[in-house]
């Protein structure tokens, strides 16, 4: 059986009178007047579909049964379609990028950046290196580099500024030992400098107990309750509590996570990624 096809413009229309509630700020965002969505929307449900998508109140309008129905195929069809138009109208956007970034970054911000770019450009491959900031500043075969800095030191493009936090397991006090055990990145790394260096000021015994690149491997330590970290506050589980003055702890300095491009390296799917990255951390 022969179906006729449906319009993107007209799924368009119709996923914006759904999102905003009528048909007037619909007709604002895909640019059209009033009467022009309405005669869209009539030819969507007489010519098209043969069934009503909208109940009509007034100016109000909800969606019938098969309006719900059509909404979540129109949002699915609207989105292959960007795809399709991504990859085929942009062929530059074909090759690979190489991107530098602490491990922490990668667990909290990476995944649905990457997700994202990956959609809109299926045919860029991303090559992630995962090293410390101090290791990524030395590196100059990369395209683009995810890097902590204390602020005054800032170099590149500011992606966030974060503070940075003490943090122990709900439950336990490792804080109350002495010396402090500590569960940290490894020694090149910023954090650890700031955070050794802040218990030195403050003449606080302690002791790095644990040491690991990987910051799900600190992390399950000090969910066992066997040490206290510092790490981005944006990194504390819901199972860890911060740590303070009260505590008998320093405070600590603010971070700024930086973006460094390769100038050697530029190109649009450099450029692109970038833009995800920074649209990613700054959400």
């Amino acid at each position: 059986m022969n179906y006729p096809a449906i319009d993107t413009e007209l799924l368009r229309t119709f996923v914006a009178i759904a999102d905003y509630g009528g048909f007037t700020r619909a007709a604002e965002v895909v640019n059209r007047t009033q009467s022009a969505v309405s005669m869209q929307m009539k030819r969507l449900e007489e010519d098209v579909l043969q069934r009503s998508v909208f109940e009509r109140d007034g100016r109000q309008v909800r969606l019938t049964a098969e309006g719900q129905i059509l909404l979540g195929y129109a949002r699915r069809i609207l989105k292959l379609h960007g795809e399709v138009m991504n990859t085929l109208r942009e062929p530059h956007m074909v090759g690979s990028v190489r991107i530098g970034t602490p491990d922490d970054y990668v667990m909290r911000f990476l995944p649905g950046i990457l997700s994202r770019f990956a959609q809109a450009y299926p045919l860029v491959q991303v090559e992630v290196h995962c090293e410390s900031s101090a290791q990524l500043l030395q590196r100059q075969d990369l395209d683009l580099s995810i890097v902590t800095r204390m602020p005054g030191h800032e170099i590149g493009e500011l992606l966030r500024q974060e503070h940075f936090v003490w943090a122990e397991a709900v439950g336990f006090n490792p804080h109350e030992q002495t010396p402090l055990p500590l569960a940290m990145f490894n020694s090149d790394c910023f954090c650890r400098a700031w955070a050794c260096n802040a218990l030195d000021a403050m003449g606080r015994e302690y002791r790095v107990a644990y040491t690991s690149p990987s910051l799900s491997a600190l992390m399950a330590v000090v969910s066992a309750g066997l040490a206290v970290t510092a790490q981005l506050q944006s990194l504390i589980t819901p199972d860890l509590r911060i740590l303070g003055e009260a505590e008998g702890l320093p405070q600590l300095p603010l971070s700024n996570i930086m973006l460094l491009r390769n100038e050697r390296h530029q190109s649009p799917v450099t450029d692109t990624l970038a833009e995800h990255i920074i649209e990613g951390f700054r959400a």
